[in-house]
């Protein structure tokens, strides 16, 4: 039996890698460049970590390494492999896509822009879900470890217990996550990418308790502003900036450098694929195919620079 032939309307993939380059880096996180990025990872990428122990002695006329020491670990960021495989019918697009984009023949065709529109669309969901798997995600179905488990999976990472999150005591937890780091980890404070990753409800109970709603803060709020005072701006805790993590879960915050958090994928791997199949000529249906294959993963540097507010 010969191979089927794919019509001229069918998008194949010459463009892969950008529209999964778009798809995973419109996550939020990795389109604000919150974390370190590794691209182009064909299988995996091993990072070495290494602590230096008594470095400095007192000075003498000799060379002597016996008291300094340095031990090398290994992190490794094994990107899993992941797929989108959807089925549209061209009947069910009438309402979304315009009649003359459609041609005025009861044989419909693919129209020439609608694979970027199905695309970007699918890219969209791609980007959402990729941002929660960063940093809710656990292996199995669709997902890959993200840095909460991770760092749940991590026993140099300090923990704390989470509260429920109110305007009430959102400062004194934060505050909580910063006296960690300064009896846990003091090497992490002052460093210039030093970030407080919090959820989207810990962002806004901070927002509302500097409008006036902190036993601390005064009813007229920052600036005398009331609620009125925050206007989508940059957010920060004691000097240190604080970057709002979509895909956490609610009560949760994570206090280390960006430097230490890693994202790896294979953009410009072979395996990535992206294909729109228009079915008409393979099967005789009205059914659009649309397939797409990538990699993506996580992994933390070194578990003692964080704080685990979960």
């Amino acid at each position: 039996m010969p191979n089927p032939t794919i019509t001229s309307s069918s998008y194949a993939g010459e463009f892969a890698g950008k529209y999964l380059g778009a798809a995973l880096l419109s996550a939020s996180t990795l389109d604000a460049g919150a974390v370190t990025i590794l691209p182009n990872i064909k299988y995996k990428a091993a990072m070495k970590v290494g602590v230096m122990s008594n470095l400095v002695r007192s000075a003498d006329c000799d060379f002597d390494s016996t008291t300094s020491g340095l031990t090398l670990t290994e992190k490794v960021l094994t990107p899993t492999e992941l797929q989108v495989n959807l089925q549209i019918c061209k009947k069910e697009l009438h309402a979304d896509w315009e009649a003359a984009q459609m041609g005025f023949s009861a044989f419909d065709q693919l129209p020439p822009l609608f694979s970027d529109y199905v695309i970007s669309r699918v890219a969209a969901e791609v980007a959402n879900a990729t941002e929660t798997s960063i940093w809710s995600g656990a292996a199995g179905e669709g997902s890959f470890d993200g840095y909460l488990t991770t760092c749940l999976n991590d026993s140099g990472v300090n923990d704390i217990t989470a509260e429920a999150i109110t305007s009430s005591n959102v400062i004194a937890q934060m505050g909580a996550v910063v006296d960690s780091a300064v009896t846990n980890a003091p090497a992490v404070l002052g460093k210039e990418d030093l970030t407080l990753y919090v959820s989207t409800n810990v962002a806004q109970a901070y927002i509302r308790a500097l409008g006036g709603f902190a036993s601390n803060i005064g009813a007229a709020g920052t600036d005398n502003k009331g609620t009125q005072w925050y206007n989508g701006g940059a957010l920060s805790f004691e000097g240190i900036n604080i970057f709002v993590a979509k895909g956490f879960g609610s009560n949760k915050m994570l206090l280390t450098p960006k430097s230490n958090l890693f994202f790896g994928t294979g953009l410009l791997d072979d395996r990535n694929e992206v294909k729109v199949i228009d079915m008409a000529d393979i099967d005789g249906s009205q059914n659009v195919r649309v397939v797409m294959r990538y990699t993506a993963g996580v992994q933390i540097g070194i578990g003692n620079d964080i704080v685990l507010y979960s």
